[in-house]
């Protein structure tokens, strides 16, 4: 990608964010198709899932609705295949069924390049944080088991955390609110704003919520999505791989450090 380019989509976001320049401390990235190469599960359990209660969700439409909660999703399907919204009922069946085929999925692996994109970004002095819908309760061992020494407990955001899911901005908000609370706690007590934060997203939901949150976000295309359904969204750069964003990270910093 072209420094100028880079250089362009900063100078536009801190002109319609009313920011004289990004002072970066901390980098909000998300963990299904950023960090773990998971979204083929998650797509091909979901199509599974519906065709069995009558419904159709292709695959690469899960991926348009990554980030949204389990529930907001099967509503969404029911609405336009049923005419209705789904009972509580319908929904704990319909998930649970989901869930289980999920399980049974072979374990998704780290996406490839993504701890050398971590481990830069850190030795940027910059903190990376993870901002996810997730409820693993072994969430924290798995990131340390992939990504060693990069996360730490207080500076992730999951669905116990959130009452709204993405594209609601709640959950890179609550980032936030997470960051600044550690910070005071390890003698950086500072002023916070959204231009000291970039967020990574691989998805349309999770850029929409970056976006709305007021951070610079990136957007990487692991999926077979269109680029249009991210930049639609208003991602500020976007990349088609963890190793091309991995590769690119200099130019990146030096526009973002800038």
């Amino acid at each position: 990608m072209e420094k100028k380019k880079i250089e362009s989509a900063v100078e536009d976001y801190l002109k319609r964010q009313g920011h004289e320049r990004l002072e970066l401390k901390a980098a909000m990235f998300d963990m299904d198709g950023v960090l773990f190469d998971s979204m083929k599960n998650h797509a091909s359990s979901w199509h599974r899932t519906m065709a069995h209660f009558g419904m159709d969700l292709p695959e690469w439409e899960a991926y348009m609705h990554e980030g949204r909660t389990g529930a907001g999703t099967i509503n969404i399907v029911s609405m336009r295949d049923r005419g209705r919204l789904a009972t509580e009922e319908e929904i704990r069946q319909i998930y649970q069924y989901k869930s289980e085929l999920f399980n049974q999925c072979p374990k998704a692996e780290r996406m490839p390049w993504a701890y050398e994109v971590l481990q830069k970004v850190k030795e940027c002095g910059v903190v990376p944080m993870v901002v996810t819908g997730s409820g693993q309760v072994t969430l924290l061992e798995r990131l340390n088991r992939n990504f060693p020494n990069i996360f730490c407990k207080e500076l992730m955001v999951t669905a116990f955390d959130v009452k709204y899911g993405k594209p609601n901005p709640e959950p890179y908000l609550m980032g936030m609110e997470k960051f600044g609370k550690w910070s005071s706690q390890h003698d950086r007590g500072e002023d916070l704003s959204p231009n000291n934060f970039i967020v990574v997203e691989n998805a349309p939901l999770g850029v929409e919520a970056g976006v709305a949150a007021g951070v610079f976000t990136i957007a990487v295309n692991t999926g077979p999505l269109p680029d249009d359904a991210l930049l639609d969204r208003g991602a500020n750069l976007l990349f088609h791989s963890m190793q091309e964003f991995c590769e690119e990270w200099e130019r990146v910093w030096g526009c973002l450090a800038g």
